[in-house]
């Protein structure tokens, strides 16, 4: 912090009575993976399946945010770190509005993810890792961006000459390799509901 003479405003409305009010628990949803192994896919798919059940909700997509959010970050080390930062104390925001927030960033790195449960708190941070081949991903290769890699033109891609390191002990792992988008989600909407997120 660069400034010490900032004091906490503590507000009257709290996380508690707006999740009373929304008749659910807020949480953040954590999606991670490599590109192309369905993170968007699924956070919002899911979304829309808690949307039509009257939750509160909203998707952090990892594309829309360095839109504007982190529009000034690159895909160096250093920015990737920064992008991952700024999008926790976002969702610690949301999460503090009541919110089921979910979050679609390859955040490649498990010492990024860990500061993010950290600064979250561990029983709001549900980590799903969308476990996908990067043989798979690349076939997927949604946004052409694997080709544009392989070809030298895209430099410190996730995969090709940018490591991911896979999650060490996720919440749930989806296999999006071998599952539906319906299974995928059914799965987690059974998870939500086994440990009373949802109900």
């Amino acid at each position: 912090m660069k400034s010490s003479n900032i004091i906490y405003h503590q507000a009257t409305v709290t996380r508690q009575r707006r999740n009373k009010l929304n008749k659910h628990r807020s949480v953040v949803l954590w999606f991670t993976g490599l590109s192309g192994s369905g993170k968007s896919t699924l956070a919002h798919a899911l979304e829309e399946k808690l949307f039509q059940k009257g939750c509160r909700t909203f998707v952090l997509d990892g594309d829309n945010v360095r839109h504007g959010l982190n529009s000034n970050l690159d895909f160096s080390e250093s920015d990737r770190t920064e992008n991952i930062r700024r999008i926790s104390e976002v969702s610690k925001l949301m999460l503090e509005s009541g919110l089921i927030v979910m979050t679609a960033f390859i955040s490649p790195f498990n010492k990024d993810r860990n500061e993010a449960r950290k600064l979250i708190s561990n029983d709001d941070f549900i980590e799903i890792y969308c476990k996908a081949s990067l043989e798979t991903c690349e076939a997927r290769d949604v946004k052409g961006l694997y080709k544009l890699a392989r070809a030298g033109e895209i430099k410190n891609y996730t995969g090709i000459d940018s490591p991911y390191e896979k999650p060490e002990n996720p919440e749930l792992i989806i296999d999006t390799d071998h599952q539906s988008l319906e299974e995928s989600i059914a799965n987690i909407l059974v998870f939500l509901k086994l440990n009373g997120l949802i109900s």
